[in-house]
């Protein structure tokens, strides 16, 4: 650091070698390797990949909301500097989950309760907020207001009409709509997002995705989306983290990863999109499949399916390193290529 440079802020969320295996039986399944990466406070970080690289894995493994054969086996969780993985359980859910971390998940109607009023459910999460606990806000109508204007902020017409109604009186899309309000009602520093629109269709998608954007930017809030859409992390995201086997393959700015892809997989990703191909060529489609976390190959997880692959990625792991300022990739081909736009067809 140069003499009389200021100091930058610490990273929102810093995560560290997170190695984390799911145990059935006698087999173990490596669901995250080493996975590092930071999200600067207000910066959205897209994370893509195929079925089974480990993407909603990492999300539930920052809000510690992992199934009981979850076993994280090192690394670290920095949150505002402190190591979430050394908190309790009642430490996360006092200060943590749903205070300044929240969760959007695929599917709202698995995450609301369909015997209770919306105006309940959004209630009850307002009551347990350390920000009106401290202030020690008793009045109904008080938080009636406050669900009512979080409502309001996601778009839902006539919102104190709606709060009496129940779940099922909502569309896909509106469920979504009140999860996102019930997600940024307590000012949440940190939210995340697993396929938060993927059940919905490409209209509403659309308006949701850009509800997400404008909320992040109007609470200052950093979000983690994951998805496996790359056209919708490329509307949304700051950077994007691609993802395979559990191990994070390529990571850098939208612009650089989807310009300059450094890895084969990103590139082939990328070639991948339907807005990518000329109309009337066949789609392309990558060979072969994501492999068994339990039985992973040798060397470079991906180069069974890899048209570049040479003797050394079948022995060895290739590191993370950065091909151009703040663009890294865990590829060997890097080294002989430079920046260039890599093609996969």
């Amino acid at each position: 650091m140069k003499e009389n440079e200021p100091l930058l802020d610490e990273p929102l969320l810093e995560v560290s070698k997170l190695t984390l295996d799911y145990n059935l039986g006698k087999r173990k399944m490596r669901a995250l390797d080493r996975v590092s990466f930071q999200i600067e406070k207000g910066e959205i970080i897209g994370v893509a990949g195929e079925s089974g690289c480990g993407k909603s894995t990492l999300g539930l493994a920052i809000i510690k909301l992992l199934p009981k054969i979850a076993s994280i086996r090192r690394g670290e969780i920095l949150f505002e500097g402190q190591d979430l993985l050394k908190l309790s359980e009642e430490q996360m859910n006092k200060k943590i989950r749903g205070q300044k971390i929240s969760m959007i998940f695929q599917n709202p109607q698995d995450a609301l309760n369909p015997v209770f009023t919306i105006e309940k459910q959004m209630v009850d999460i307002l009551k347990t907020q350390r920000l009106y606990k401290n202030k020690r806000i008793k009045s109904a109508k008080f938080f009636r207001d406050q669900a009512i204007d979080r409502l309001k902020a996601t778009g839902i017409a006539d919102p104190a009409a709606r709060l009496s109604n129940y779940p099922f009186e909502f569309s896909g899309g509106m469920k979504q709509r009140v999860m996102i309000g019930m997600a940024l009602s307590s000012g949440t520093s940190l939210l995340l997002a697993d396929e938060a629109t993927t059940a919905l269709d490409v209209t509403i998608e659309a308006q949701i995705n850009k509800l997400i954007a404008d909320l992040a930017k109007e609470y200052k809030t950093s979000v983690l989306y994951v998805s496996h859409n790359l056209g919708v992390l490329a509307e949304l995201a700051d950077r994007i983290m691609i993802m395979y086997a559990g191990r994070v393959f390529e990571m850098g700015t939208t612009r650089d990863v989807f310009d300059f892809p450094s890895h084969p997989y990103s590139a082939a990703l990328l070639e991948s999109m339907p807005s990518r191909q000329e109309k009337g060529k066949r789609l392309l489609s990558i060979p072969g499949f994501v492999p068994p976390l339990d039985n992973l190959p040798s060397g470079c997880s991906f180069h069974p399916r890899c048209k570049f692959a040479e003797d050394i990625c079948k022995k060895e792991v290739p590191p993370m390193e950065e091909v151009t300022p703040g663009h890294f990739s865990a590829c060997f081909l890097d080294t002989k290529r430079g920046r260039k736009r890599l093609q996969w067809i």
